[in-house]
């Protein structure tokens, strides 16, 4: 004969016991798998940077100009990484994309990895990028050759003053890495550079794309220039602005095959003046726009 205490207790116990599987079951699962991941990958260069507006700050590797150029690249880069962990960001890749190399070992901050260090592998040197990132950032760029108030504009040389078209379009740095990030289905979320650059940018990324200017150009090589204090806040702000973002940007996507033409100066001392050289050609894919001369 069952009693009103046993009819009370079961449904008691039936509850405890319950109660105590989901608390076992909650305690075996991972704390990062509880929430979405998400990757970035900063691409960098330097030209872009607060503070920088010559090219002794960026040619000359390891001049005094230079290594208080690339503390200033660290800072920015800082305040990014800052912002993109603030905004939830689980995993960020750092590629250090100016030709002479910028990374301070012992000033990066933690919350990232750090690539850098020639040759390295991938398309444009974008060791690493493939389709699991959410996003890349373009940090520290600059505007195409010839851009009248873009500070130490140039593509890919300033010596040897390269111009390209894609597909009839004159396209600088920006447009070639957004092409690239493109191929794997990777939009491009935010870029900073001079007032030049974040024009550039929305011409070639939309709207949507978060800028951050860190400085107004006159000439090639005289800006007015943006206290650090400003530049390190906006960049972290635009950074957790560009994660929000993510849903409204779109990858940049050159139709292909991609037709190309390139000019650049040969820069022979036994000419009498620099020639200027003309090449035409083809791509199959973003992937090969810097190697289709090679075929």
């Amino acid at each position: 004969m069952k009693t009103k205490y046993d009819q009370s207790v079961k449904p008691a116990c039936t509850f405890l016991v319950r109660l105590t599987i989901l608390i076992f079951v909650m305690s075996m699962v991972r704390p990062e798998a509880t929430h979405a991941q998400m990757k970035i990958y900063i691409n960098t260069d330097l030209e872009g940077i607060s503070g920088v507006y010559k090219f002794d700050q960026t040619r000359i590797k390891d001049s005094p100009l230079n290594i208080q150029a690339c503390e200033y690249f660290m800072d920015d880069l800082a305040a990014v990484i800052r912002g993109l962990r603030d905004a939830g960001v689980t995993e960020i890749i750092v590629l250090d994309g100016h030709g002479t190399q910028c990374i301070i070992p012992h000033m990066m901050v933690p919350g990232a990895k750090y690539i850098t260090g020639l040759p390295r592998p991938g398309a444009g040197n974008l060791t690493g990028l493939d389709s699991s990132f959410s996003g890349m950032i373009m940090l520290g760029f600059h505007a195409m050759m010839g851009t009248p108030d873009g500070v130490l504009n140039h593509t890919q040389s300033s010596k040897t003053e390269n111009r390209y078209w894609y597909n009839d379009v004159e396209s600088g740095e920006i447009a070639q890495y957004a092409a690239i990030a493109g191929y794997y289905g990777i939009p491009v979320i935010m870029a900073t550079g001079d007032e030049a650059l974040c024009r550039e940018v929305r011409k070639f990324l939309g709207e949507n794309c978060v800028t951050v200017a860190t400085k107004k150009g006159f000439t090639r090589e005289a800006a007015e220039l943006y206290p650090f204090e400003e530049t390190r806040k906006a960049l972290y702000e635009g950074a957790k602005k560009a994660v929000a973002a993510i849903p409204e940007c779109r990858p940049y996507i050159l139709s292909t095959p991609i037709r190309i033409k390139e000019e650049y100066l040969d820069l022979d001392p036994n000419l009498p003046r620099p020639a200027v050289i003309k090449r035409e050609g083809v791509a199959g894919n973003a992937l090969q726009i810097f190697t289709w001369w090679r075929k």
